[in-house]
């Protein structure tokens, strides 16, 4: 039995969520373990993979993403589409606030895409990416007719060298440290949707999507341990506890999510499920912390730097 303690306000963001632990708080509590185990599998010498849904990418959180990349904070990355769209077209063009309760009707007519409180105008998205996605590719092509999904995002970070606002970018970095940004379902978004373009007049031009798996393979099999952060749901966090089932399941795992598992849905099962599928460990440490991650994702990193700096 340990008692309750009341929290002593702080100015350290990493001292607050120690005491969150001891206050016995409902998701407080949960929020301070989750740091823990992002502390333990930095410790641990786990090979550490980052899974997340497009749509936070839309948000500043993309700075929080950027800082883990460039950090060293992950060594693989598994997401969606929409990452790499949202990610190469705030490097050229802004998004900007809007509001759940616009009128959605009016917003179409002004050319503004609204995605929850974000508005993306026209040309910030779907025309600037085909603008200088396009000469990408075509650069790429001249190269290699052939090339592995993960290896094309390399070559597309690579190709932001150029570019005044390249530090702000995900891919960018994920190039710099060689972390490999895999997207299972790299058509279902407007890059992919480039890539289909080009192939039109370009039918030569192949996705070695094996190559992908087998990159993926290589670093769960030869990892000594793994661990991993896995915010929302879909196909970025199966892909990620679907590989992990093969070297006996994640040591660790932090999930954040919103999705309930009332309904039987891969993004709201929680931990306990994936043990039996052997996707974590009968003894893995894990947590899951439900709530918004463009809210808890930038606490809790913030809260982990701080504690790696001491």
């Amino acid at each position: 039995m340990e008692p309750i303690k009341d929290i002593e306000l702080s100015d350290s963001i990493d001292e607050l969520a120690r005491q969150l632990y001891q206050s016995g708080g409902f998701t407080a509590k949960k929020f301070s373990l989750g740091i823990r185990i992002l502390e333990r599998i930095l410790q641990d010498n786990c090979t550490k993979f980052l899974s997340f849904p497009a749509c936070i990418v839309s948000t500043g959180t993309r700075g929080v993403i950027r800082e883990m990349v460039k950090r060293g904070l992950t060594d693989g990355i598994i997401t969606t589409c929409g990452t790499l769209d949202h990610d190469l077209a705030r490097v050229w063009k802004d998004y900007y606030h809007g509001s759940f309760m616009l009128d959605d009707r009016e917003l179409h007519r002004k050319g503004l895409n609204r995605l929850g409180n974000i508005l993306i105008p026209n040309e910030s998205y779907g025309l600037i990416l085909e603008e200088k996605i396009q000469p990408m590719i075509e650069d790429i092509y001249s190269d290699e007719k052939e090339i592995a999904p993960y290896e094309l995002i390399w070559r597309i970070g690579k190709a932001l060298e150029k570019e005044k606002n390249r530090e702000s970018s995900i891919l960018y970095w994920a190039w710099r440290n060689r972390i490999p940004v895999f997207v299972p379902g790299i058509f279902d978004g407007s890059f992919g949707h480039q890539l289909w373009i080009f192939w039109q007049n370009h039918r030569d031009f192949r996705l070695n999507l094996f190559k992908d798996e087998q990159m993926f393979a290589d670093m769960v099999f030869e990892a000594n341990k793994t661990g991993a952060m896995i915010i929302g749901g879909g196909i970025s966090k199966h892909h990620t506890i679907w590989w992990n089932q093969f070297q006996g399941g994640l040591e660790y795992a932090v999930y954040i999510t919103t999705a309930q598992e009332f309904d039987g849905s891969l993004s709201g099962a929680r931990p306990r499920e994936a043990i039996s599928w052997g996707k974590l460990k009968e003894d893995a440490r894990y947590v899951t912390i439900e709530g918004d991650a463009t809210l808890i994702l930038p606490l809790m990193i913030s809260a982990l730097l701080e504690r790696l700096k001491k």
